[in-house]
């Protein structure tokens, strides 16, 4: 293993954030922190860094001392080589987009520094798992689940922080933080959306010029499907509606489209407590999901 290594930090706001490679060379970092008593916030990211991803920094400099950036694109959470493989990587415009941002470390650790040589451990987190994203990417949440721990105990976060725009993700991590008692709170930030109400996502870059026209017609849905949930439609009724008009637009297939308890991520036919509406759809061979709130 080579040495551990560190770039050197930023010297304008037009530079990019120091990278860290090695966990030996973060520990060092960690631990003079930790000394000081300063508190650290992680976001934890697959890298191809957009605005959503850069509220989570601002959010994360807010409430914290020191802030880690981490980019690792896992392939436990992947279902498809191919899908791995086409999964943007776009490291060098990601330091540089976080420099303005003066984040204390940006965490790009190689496979071995998260999964060595022999390593045989899967955290699983039952029930809320097996519904929405879970059905249909079968061990996708342990793949999710299993990184979000290590990279937790490797950067000693005090908080992190996940955008609601992966709704279920952000429940899942929640309950694997507390009930491992990991000791970090788990800090939840609104969905940013494009102008045009699309959802701001990595995979969005791999939709073609028409697919992208035709993208935000989820959220359209979504929304109007809320409205009919308010007004105390069926969601079956609504769901089929919205379906429908996805279909008509241009997507070739919906995953899901639920009505779920905020609490618990349980079906629900009726609006009639805290709930989210969410959705997985196909366009163009891309993988888009939205969630909104209702009620």
């Amino acid at each position: 293993m080579s040495s551990p290594t560190m770039t050197p930090a930023p010297v304008s706001r037009d530079a990019a954030a120091p990278i860290v490679r090695e966990l030996s060379a973060l520990r060092a970092q960690l631990a003079g922190w930790k000394r000081a008593g300063q508190t650290v916030g992680v976001v934890p990211t697959m890298g191809a860094l957009h605005d959503g991803h850069l509220s989570l920094v601002r959010a994360a400099k807010a409430d914290c001392d020191r802030v880690i950036v981490t980019i690792f694109v896992n392939p436990k959470q992947f279902n498809s080589p191919e899908d791995l493989a086409n999964y943007p990587r776009t490291e060098v415009e990601d330091a540089r987009k976080l420099g303005p941002l003066a984040v204390d470390a940006v965490y790009v650790p190689g496979g071995d520094q998260i999964y060595p040589d022999g390593f045989c451990t899967t955290v699983s987190v039952a029930g809320m798992t097996d519904v929405l994203c879970g059905a249909h990417r079968p061990g996708h949440f342990d793949g999710v689940a299993t990184v979000v721990t290590k990279l937790f105990t490797q950067t000693q976060a005090d908080r992190a922080y996940f955008g609601q725009k992966d709704y279920q993700q952000l429940q899942v991590v929640t309950r694997l933080a507390r009930d491992l008692d990991l000791g970090v709170t788990v800090v939840g930030c609104p969905t940013i959306r494009e102008e045009d109400g699309l959802a701001m996502s990595s995979r969005n870059l791999l939709l073609s010029d028409r697919a992208r026209v035709w993208a935000p017609e989820l959220h359209r849905a979504m929304e109007e499907m809320a409205e009919g949930l308010l007004a105390g439609g069926d969601a079956g009724v609504l769901r089929r509606a919205a379906e429908a008009r996805l279909l008509r637009t241009g997507f070739t297939d919906i995953e899901y489209f639920d009505l779920r308890a905020c609490a618990d991520l349980a079906l629900m036919s009726r609006a009639d407590r805290p709930a989210r509406l969410l959705a997985a759809a196909w366009l163009a061979g891309v993988r888009l999901i939205d969630n909104i709130a209702v009620g």
